[in-house]
């Protein structure tokens, strides 16, 4: 069974947000390069702090065996088993200086998040899916990719179709199917100031 899991909010949101999710289970069906630049362009209207847009991206199709691969060996062991069937593969890399003048960028990451966003909300607007993922070796990425010492790996993506959870084994399968959550806004919303 293939899960689309829509959020439940307790405010009206716009439905290209409830309809947004991160799964783990892909079809074989490949991205079009026209819908990847969809994806990129959205990304790249992103807001960025003094318009430096610091977000880069390098990307592999599944069918481009060699770099996909490439790509892939570096994610840990979590994330290996499912996102081998992504139809694309991307990183997602953090400029962290100024263009002009190399000074730091102290808001690059932030910015690069809001691009990320931008592209996973077009994304979904299409009928694709990504999933967004922290757990990647570094140092092997750098290397493997031949990253220039201001260009910052901040995550991976997977792209593609939702698939069928029952394709994934386990824990993934029960992840692919456990209902979506998220902490109240009492938790993360003040109004005026922190509580004491």
């Amino acid at each position: 069974m293939s899960a689309h899991k829509h959020a439940q909010t307790h405010y009206p949101v716009v439905d290209v947000i409830k309809h947004r999710w991160s799964p783990r289970a892909f079809t074989p069906q490949p991205l079009s390069d026209d819908d990847l630049r969809t994806l990129f362009e959205a990304a790249a209207w992103a807001p960025s702090a003094m318009n430096e847009q610091p977000w880069r991206f390098i990307y592999a199709h599944r069918e481009q065996t060699e770099a996909f691969q490439r790509i892939w060996n570096c994610l840990l062991p979590g994330n290996q088993p499912w996102a081998k069937h992504a139809a694309v593969l991307v990183v997602v890399l953090a400029r962290k200086t100024m263009g002009a003048n190399d000074a730091p960028n102290r808001h690059y990451l932030h910015d690069t998040g809001m691009a990320t966003a931008n592209l996973l909300l077009q994304a979904a607007s299409m009928g694709i899916h990504g999933h967004v993922m922290g757990g990647f070796d570094m140092a092997k990425t750098q290397e493997a990719l031949h990253l220039p010492a201001d260009l910052e790996p901040a995550t991976f993506l997977a792209l593609g179709y939702v698939g069928e959870a029952e394709q994934l084994e386990e824990p993934f399968r029960s992840r692919e199917l456990a209902p979506r959550s998220r902490k109240p806004l009492s938790e993360f919303v003040f109004e005026n100031e922190l509580p004491a």
